[in-house]
């Protein structure tokens, strides 16, 4: 059997092929390592955010009867190319980097693994919000530059504390329920929109669903974990920002294009919002003309939520589990999730 593992600078190629030995015997494996995240993923028509020449996957996918890959771009042109291929494995939640439509004409399965990385995002998210709030970024930044930051001790700059705030959970999925539950213990009230999430699940994790305009209304935090889709895209623009009270902040660690940017901005500009702890973008990497990189309520981060050694080591033995799994018949060979996070 032969094994192309393409991974790149997080996880790597040999990470996958040792996943894969130990669940196919002689097996032999071809590597390919992207530069990613050196060198930014980049977005296509055909397929979103992949790493890697779809001409150079192609050709060493020639005869491969696997595909395990974290970002390589899986196109038209790359599953033409291997004929005999039985199955794609991508370690991410979304195998945006796949042909899912192509794949699906020749019968091809597609393997993944939805939660790969919620615990991680969770914890970040949890982490930006309070390095936002209460000034730690904005302590650090000044540090390094020979300053000391005194002045934000100053009532007008101090931040709020958590316990007792309201927040706001957009999206109570795999992520958004983890980030509740470590919320919980800082004493805070939590609200949820999310419509596919019974009332009563979303009591069970600790929160009340409402709608997004009442969640807007009524927290004094608002966290986004939703999936980008045709109906969420800029679902956070200029009429729920206008909602959301005076003084609120916004944490966005799910995907940029959730957000109207030029209406964030506005409501920063405005003073509408205190600030904002932002770890995706509409564009990325985000230009350096961006006002966000300049306003000092506004903590940014280049799109790292996810990024966890444990998240790497745990995407590598979880799909070559699943390959595992497909290989013995375990998983329908129409296609598969992985169960766990």
């Amino acid at each position: 059997m032969r094994v192309l593992c393409a991974g790149d600078e997080f996880i790597s190629p040999e990470m996958l092929a040792g996943a894969v030995r130990k669940q196919v015997d002689g097996a032999e494996i071809v590597t390919h390592a992207s530069r990613w995240p050196s060198e930014p993923w980049e977005q296509g028509d055909e397929i979103a955010e992949f790493a890697g020449d779809a001409d150079e996957i192609a050709g060493l996918a020639r005869g491969a009867d696997l595909l395990v890959t974290h970002l390589a771009p899986v196109t038209e042109r790359v599953l033409a190319a291997a004929e005999g291929l039985r199955a794609i494995a991508v370690c991410r939640g979304g195998p945006v980097n796949v042909n899912a439509d192509a794949a699906a004409r020749r019968g091809v399965p597609v393997l993944n693994l939805p939660e790969r990385n919620a615990r991680a995002v969770a914890e970040f998210a949890v982490g930006i919000l309070i390095a936002g709030q209460r000034n730690i970024a904005r302590s650090h930044a000044a540090m390094r530059e020979g300053r000391w930051s005194g002045e934000l001790y100053r009532y007008d700059q101090a931040g709020p504390e958590i316990a007792g705030r309201t927040v706001g959970i957009v999206g109570l999925g795999q992520v958004g329920t983890r980030v509740a539950s470590l919320l919980r213990p800082f004493g805070v009230r939590l609200l949820a929109c999310d419509p596919y999430v019974d009332p009563d699940v979303a009591t069970e994790r600790g929160a009340e669903l409402i709608s997004l305009d009442a969640l807007c209304e009524r927290s004094h935090v608002v966290t986004l974990h939703a999936r980008l889709t045709g109906e969420t895209r800029q679902l956070i623009g200029a009429a729920a920002l206008g909602r959301m009270r005076d003084g609120a902040y916004l944490v966005n660690t799910a995907r940029g294009a959730l957000v109207d940017e030029p209406a964030l901005i506005a409501a920063l500009r405005s003073g509408h919002l205190s600030g904002a702890a932002l770890d995706t973008y509409a564009r990325e990497p985000l230009p350096a003309d961006s006002p966000l990189l300049t306003m000092e309520q506004v903590l940014t981060v280049s799109h790292l939520a996810g990024a966890s050694r444990d998240v790497a080591e745990r995407a590598a033995r979880r799909i070559g589990a699943q390959v595992g799994r497909f290989l013995r018949g375990e998983i329908p060979r129409s296609g598969a999730e992985a169960p766990g996070g």
